[in-house]
């Protein structure tokens, strides 16, 4: 047994007896994004979109119906030739795209992954207050390195899934799943205060909230 798997094995003994109960959040938390209404669904999505934007992403918000053009507009106006499609992800998503899917079964090396240009993927939950988007490895997810390596991120959120601030989405997350928060494209100022954009994922986030 390698010492990574030595490692994993012991975690997941230790988390083995924990509960499966949501999360509570204290009362004293604020339970929705400053300004927002409880239930405002309208004002809730306009500000996860501005704050993608503030971020650098490219934000959509299409019907249903529009899915499959807005998928396949995404990727090539990215320059996308190839993408790795999560197991769960609806085909007829991709039936207007003419590059090449890729699965991730079995696993992708980080060679082919690395070699792919783009991944497509939905979400667990959104936080709009933040500009986050939750990935928790759930169907249409995928594993975490096909959406940290490829350059390009497609993402699907579905408005029923945003949240107006952590508390209120918090509670929807198993803690015990691995759960990716992504804000934006990769970006870091660490460096001089300068912002440099890929360091730890895609450099380019599209966002396309269904309505």
């Amino acid at each position: 047994m390698s010492a990574r798997d030595s490692i994993l094995s012991r975690i997941r003994a230790a988390i083995a007896d924990l509960p499966s109960d949501p999360v509570e959040v204290p009362r004293s938390y604020l339970r929705t994004a400053p300004g927002i209404a409880p239930g405002d669904r309208e004002a809730t999505v306009a500000l996860l979109i501005e704050r993608l934007e503030e971020y650098g992403a490219t934000v959509r918000r299409i019907p249903e119906t529009a899915l499959p053009a807005a998928v396949a507009h995404a990727l090539d106006e990215r320059a996308a030739r190839s993408a790795v499609i999560p197991d769960g992800l609806p085909a007829a998503w991709l039936s207007q795209w003419s590059g090449q899917s890729r699965d991730d079964a079995p696993e992708l090396s980080k060679a082919e992954l690395d070699a792919t240009d783009a991944v497509v993927t939905t979400c667990a939950a959104a936080i709009a207050d933040s500009g986050t988007i939750v990935l928790d490895a759930g169907p249409g997810q995928g594993r975490r390195a096909p959406t940290l390596v490829p350059d390009v991120h497609v993402c699907i959120v579905r408005e029923e899934q945003v949240g107006s601030s952590l508390p209120e989405v918090i509670t929807r997350l198993d803690a015990r799943r691995p759960i990716t928060w992504i804000s934006g494209p990769s970006a870091t100022a660490d460096i001089e205060m300068i912002r440099v954009q890929g360091v730890h994922g895609p450099r380019k986030l599209t966002v396309l909230i269904v309505r």
